[in-house]
């Protein structure tokens, strides 16, 4: 079994990868990783066209929702993109937050980092940054953001509960997220789980969606809300190379279900009230 460092190794290789390739490619396999479908070339992605400060330049196909669209972001806030790759989501989220606003990206790929600031730079954003660092501990302050997002990127960590964790440390109090990730319900074959390409491809990193959800309320979020739900049907050909032909027909006839969830919940402004003796020390 690979251990956290391990995993996230494996993932920064495959995504400095992913940055090179063509959006085209990108959309028709698994956010990116393993090999392209033939059946469809829109697997996960949800469609950016028409949506206010979209850049085609940074949109390389990845994301399984539009956390923007739900996030309720106003003029002047404070946004965090957590998993920000080439900028979309970030440049998104600049025309909401205006001028006065502002923009940060986090990223731990060095090459979508450097595609993600070229892309800035193009575009003239000066309130628009991207800082590399692990989204478990982010390169930024306590209690500075209004609204976190983050677009199919928490499957891809080992330690979702930390990540969770630090979100509540950046936002302001009553400060909210919206996240579009990939989730489960029932289990992946085991040849699924132990596929590198589908752990990348944000598939079998993805973890119980009631498990997930109550990650969010154990760390302390408030007012939780399940803004969409899509089913994920992974195509024939991407469970292929993984899978016999008998094995596929068996997964898609089971209980296993692949979803595309997007949630949204809030850091109370003041903290929850010390109930239990010694809670508090």
């Amino acid at each position: 079994m690979q251990t956290n460092e391990q995993i996230k190794d494996m993932v920064r290789q495959k995504y400095s990868v992913i940055a090179l390739q063509d959006k085209t490619d990108n959309a028709a396999s698994c956010c990116g990783a393993g090999s392209c479908s033939l059946e469809t070339s829109n697997i996960m992605t949800d469609d950016y066209a028409g949506l206010e400060g979209y850049n085609q330049d940074a949109d390389l196909g990845l994301g399984c929702g539009l956390p923007t669209q739900f996030a309720k972001i106003k003029k002047g806030d404070v946004v965090i993109d957590l998993g920000s790759g080439a900028g979309n989501d970030a440049f998104v989220a600049r025309a909401e937050t205006g001028d006065t606003g502002k923009v940060i990206g986090i990223d731990f790929t060095p090459a979508m980092i450097e595609k993600a600031r070229t892309n800035a730079e193009k575009l003239g954003y000066h309130n628009v940054e991207f800082r590399q660092g692990d989204i478990e501990n982010m390169p930024v302050s306590a209690n500075i953001a209004d609204v976190i997002v983050s677009n199919c990127v928490l499957n891809l960590v080992p330690d979702k509960a930390a990540v969770i964790r630090d979100i509540y440390r950046v936002l302001k109090p009553g400060g909210h997220f919206s996240i579009s990730d990939i989730v489960l319900e029932g289990d992946l074959p085991p040849a699924i789980q132990q596929a590198a390409e589908m752990y990348a491809g944000c598939v079998s990193g993805a973890i119980q969606k009631e498990v997930y959800l109550d990650l969010i309320v154990a760390n302390g979020f408030v007012n939780r809300t399940v803004q969409k739900e899509k089913v994920i049907n992974i195509p024939n050909d991407v469970l292929s190379p993984y899978l016999s032909p008998e094995e596929i027909v068996q997964f898609k006839a089971g209980n296993t279900g692949i979803y595309s969830i997007t949630v949204y919940a809030e850091k109370p402004v003041e903290p929850a009230a010390c109930c239990a003796p010694g809670c508090c020390q």
